[in-house]
């Protein structure tokens, strides 16, 4: 038997962009955020969930399943884990991350140019996570600076350490004034 199927600590993944995981209640998942997004989902009733970290919003080619470093292809990868486990994205809920802004805009012949790839993250994963039928159930989003972000299968909680300059701390959910694993979704 392997160690840690005895073990009553929980088995540590880290995300690198592009990468994905799914597990069981002894999984806990820690990624880093900048412009990517991170997807977490998590069925309350059978406590298994998994995180993708995607870089970008689609790729200029035909899109190719299975690649996590898009949102498309990230998606793809839930929807083939849930699948595998007869479970439909309504029994899910579902926390969206990132897609902070980690550079100011550059002027360029007196012109302020800039793709805001967070933003554009956001936009395909929100929009995805609908097409699919999954539900948003809070989300931390934009802004500037980076995320630290550690899911906890188990209970399904997602905490955000978000470090915008200089300052960093654990992120308050402005609508309930508690210290909270993300805010409730906007509208």
């Amino acid at each position: 038997m392997a160690a840690y199927l005895s073990s009553p600590e929980p088995v540590e993944f880290f995300l690198d962009p592009g990468e994905f995981q799914f597990g069981d209640a002894r999984t806990r998942i820690r990624t880093l955020l900048g412009s990517c997004v991170a997807i977490s989902v998590w069925h309350p009733v059978l406590r298994h969930g998994g995180m993708c970290h995607y870089l970008l919003p689609d790729r200029a080619s035909a899109p190719h399943a299975g690649d996590g470093r898009y949102a498309d292809g990230a998606l793809s990868l839930f929807m083939r884990e849930l699948a595998a486990r007869g479970t439909q994205p309504g029994d899910y809920e579902v926390k969206l991350f990132g897609g902070g802004r980690m550079f100011a805009p550059r002027p360029s012949r007196g012109v302020v140019e800039a793709i805001d790839v967070g933003r554009l993250n956001i936009e395909a994963g929100r929009r995805l996570l609908r097409r699919h039928g999954f539900r948003i159930r809070a989300e931390h989003l934009a802004g500037d600076g980076h995320r630290h972000l550690v899911f906890d299968v188990a209970s399904g909680d997602v905490w955000v350490r978000h470090v915008a300059g200089a300052a960093a701390d654990f992120d308050q959910c402005p609508a309930s004034g508690r210290w909270a694993d993300a805010c409730p979704a906007a509208g």
